[in-house]
């Protein structure tokens, strides 16, 4: 399948980071050399999975346009969203991927209420015509949602809850009929007796609609659960890809072991903040010149620390690991 022909095609992506005092400057890979790709008309859940600092979010980012990456390529539909440079083109590529973010509190404004928001943006995109009655139009779209019109009726969002307002925050981004929705933590902030709910929203979209997700998490057990394939990121890198049983079932890099067994919560502060602050060991790790993972693994060896590890495909999976670099491994 050509280049042209993908939903998403995504090569050697790298963004630079540069913190410090002005004498003493160290630059920081936050995402490095990453490449995946999405393909059109295979409706799939595709998680971005790793600890608070991987990467996860400032790629995230890359892939809505709302940063530029240092070097490689992100084409939505064969079209370099780099080279977007008209509101014409801008508009049509924001109805067609859609973010829906860890805060639901942050989709909508405070100071409108929720019925207007959604009514709103179905106006400005031209999904129904100006003069649509508004009060019809949302009882029939927030069925599809398990919600009613009657429920969020002259409200404002500080008065429904974080499951609710989660809930609609996806019912917004769905207005635009997108084909594809970047999801950034989306159940991390709601309570945990309402999280499935939301994860098997998604997992119906793509059954139901054909919408493909982007889900970004640190929680390996729903990611099992809704994922077709995953990506483990480890400061900036992605170490292991494939489908979600082999990589969660049967893990081959040391670090998607560690997940496995233990992973960090993420704080509200470090997301979807262009301003990067790392812990001593998180700066210790970016820096390193061979395997981002060798100061904590089990199985390290003298050249992890030397050289960075190349990619191997090892039993339908993309691994970024020296132990796989011997040649009995058929790669």
């Amino acid at each position: 399948m050509k280049e042209q022909d993908k939903l998403l095609f995504v090569k050697n992506l790298t963004k630079i980071f540069t913190i410090g005092s002005l004498l003493f400057k160290t630059k920081i890979y936050a995402v490095n050399n990453v490449s995946f790709e999405i393909e059109a008309g295979k409706p799939e859940i595709f998680t971005l999975a790793g600890e608070s600092g991987s990467g996860k979010s400032t790629l995230a980012r890359m892939l809505l346009g709302l940063i530029k990456p240092t070097f490689g390529t992100i084409q939505y539909k064969g079209k370099d969203i780099s080279k977007i440079n008209s509101q014409k083109e801008w508009l049509l590529f924001s109805k067609e991927v859609q973010p829906i973010f860890q805060n639901p509190f942050e989709t909508f404004s405070p100071l409108n209420k929720v019925e207007d928001y959604l009514y709103d943006t179905a106006k400005n995109y031209n999904i129904i015509l100006k003069t649509a009655d508004k009060s019809i139009f949302l009882k029939d779209y927030l069925n599809i949602f398990g919600l009613s019109y009657d429920e969020i009726k002259g409200r404002y969002p500080h008065e429904l809850s974080g499951g609710q307002l989660q809930r609609l925050s996806i019912a917004r981004a769905l207005i635009t009929n997108p084909s594809l929705l970047i999801a950034d933590e989306p159940v991390s902030m709601i309570d945990a007796s309402l999280r499935m709910s939301i994860v098997n929203l998604f997992k119906e979209l793509k059954d139901k609609f054909g919408v493909n997700v982007i889900y970004i998490t640190h929680d390996l057990a729903t990611a099992y659960y809704i994922s077709d394939r995953i990506a483990i990121m480890l400061r900036g890198n992605i170490v292991e890809m494939g489908p979600v049983e082999k990589v969660l079932g049967s893990p081959l890099h040391p670090y998607t072991k560690l997940l496995q067994q233990s992973i960090p919560e993420p704080t509200l502060e470090s997301r979807w903040d262009e301003e990067i602050k790392l812990s001593t060991m998180e700066e210790k790790e970016f820096t390193m010149i061979g395997c981002k993972f060798a100061g904590r693994c089990p199985e390290v060896k003298d050249i992890c620390i030397k050289e960075e590890p190349k990619e191997f495909l090892i039993d339908e999976r993309i691994v970024k690991c020296h132990l796989y670099s011997s040649p009995l491994v058929k790669v």
